[in-house]
């Protein structure tokens, strides 16, 4: 095992970037294959399809409980054990989810699994720390192309697995998953100093301090909560609506059809290059105006049939690019506010991102089963001119800012 070394100490060389990608692929994979699988549990558990999303709802809740209560813990605990206890914990959930007996145990479990299953917002801001500001878009669009991987091969994976094996398998193997992944990262994960010393009630209490101070902070929590509801409220409502009437299909057509976005990941290094290029604003903007355009894209997948399949095809795609390129220009934005604080201003941006993606998981089942797709789209296209008003505000206002990648690390003071 490596010696602990402190931020200012340590790199990322290639292997162990592509090794904390795979981590938050697996870690970030287990929120998301559920939605493939959640009219499985409904006809499984014979339950509503609209009560089967709360198993959805739950971990996405959870994700949010997460990454207020545990993430602050990275600026206080060595990484390496913190992220290997999770994993366990994770794991363990997850084979509580298999064998849960009703739609009651499994709401429980997927909550908890949602709870611990924060990794990737753990390295995010250890790794932030240990590459220098010129690199750290990039970084961060690699580790963001892992978890997209998890997202995408979480619901392919739960789509398939759920229809040939039942919807306790997908659970079954993603516990065996992470608690592998857990196992070797207890070996293979580099040792750090934490920066900060503060009690864990202090850091709780940082992250609402944080938004409070930090314009920037709030502004890019709006960002990611209102396109992330959009998001969440499509392929919460995409499950419903591919197995409805509409177009009669299995739970696999879910995960064929978030194969398409695979492309999302080329697309994210990329993304990261031109955040340290131009800056976050720009790649923000782009974001904003690309969920606003998938909206209206998948709004014609209530053509049905080949055209409407087709739409659906584009317009995640669409939506995958945007959403994960504006998280890469926030999380540029918000890792150069505090060096010595990032794990606790993480904690506040993914909270909020977490309860807006929470809230969008709801009202997208809810608008899905009682007014149609179309009501989805809506919901979508209304998260995202909400987003583009507070953009366009803040462009309007002309309010200072860091230099052109968005680092502001120089005139930060220290505050731990």
């Amino acid at each position: 095992m490596s010696s602990p070394v402190s931020a200012a100490d340590a790199s990322i060389d290639r292997r162990t970037l592509f090794l904390l990608s795979l981590t938050c692929g697996v870690a970030v994979g287990n929120i998301y294959f559920p939605q493939a699988v959640s009219p499985l549990i409904a006809s499984g558990l014979h339950v509503a399809p609209d009560s089967a999303a709360l198993v959805v709802t739950a971990a996405q809740f959870g994700y949010g409980a997460g990454n207020f209560l545990l993430v602050p813990l990275g600026d206080r605990l060595p990484h390496r054990p913190l992220i290997v206890a999770m994993l366990a914990v994770t794991g363990a959930a997850m084979l509580c989810a298999a064998g849960a007996p009703g739609l009651a145990g499994l709401i429980c479990a997927s909550a908890v699994t949602g709870v611990t299953t924060v990794v990737a917002q753990v390295i995010a801001p250890m790794a932030a720390g240990l590459v220098a500001a010129e690199r750290r878009g990039a970084v961060m669009g690699t580790l963001l192309a892992g978890s997209i991987g998890g997202i995408l091969l979480a619901r392919t994976f739960g789509g398939f697995a759920g229809e040939w094996l039942g919807w306790r398998a997908p659970y079954l193997i993603a516990a065996v998953a992470t608690l592998a992944i857990a196992a070797a990262l207890a070996f293979t994960l580099p040792a750090t100093v934490p920066p900060s010393r503060q009690s864990y009630p202090a850091l709780l209490a940082a992250p609402l301090r944080l938004l409070r101070e930090e314009p920037e902070l709030r502004r890019s929590c709006l960002y990611q909560a209102t396109l992330f509801g959009g998001f969440q409220a499509v392929w919460t409502g995409l499950a419903l609506y591919l197995t409805g009437p509409g177009y009669g299909l299995g739970a696999q057509a879910v995960g064929v059809l978030a194969l398409v976005s695979a492309g999302t990941m080329a697309a994210m290094p990329a993304a990261g290059r031109r955040v340290d290029r131009r800056g976050p604003d720009p790649v923000s903007l782009v974001a904003i105006t690309g969920t606003l355009a998938a909206a209206g894209v998948l709004a014609l997948g209530a053509l049905g049939g080949a055209p409407g399949l087709a739409a659906l095809g584009a317009g995640t795609l669409l939506l995958d690019v945007a959403l994960q390129s504006g998280m890469i220009a926030n999380q540029a934005r918000i890792f150069a506010l505090r060096p010595d604080a990032r794990s606790r201003v993480n904690t506040a941006y993914m909270t909020c991102a977490f309860l807006g993606g929470s809230s969008g998981s709801w009202l997208g089942a809810a608008a899905c089963t009682r007014f149609g797709w179309t009501a989805v789209c809506a919901l979508v296209a209304l998260l995202a001119c909400v987003a583009l008003a507070r953009h366009l505000s803040h462009r309007s206002g002309r309010p200072s800012r860091p230099d052109r990648r968005g680092n502001a690390e120089a005139k930060a003071p220290s505050r731990s």
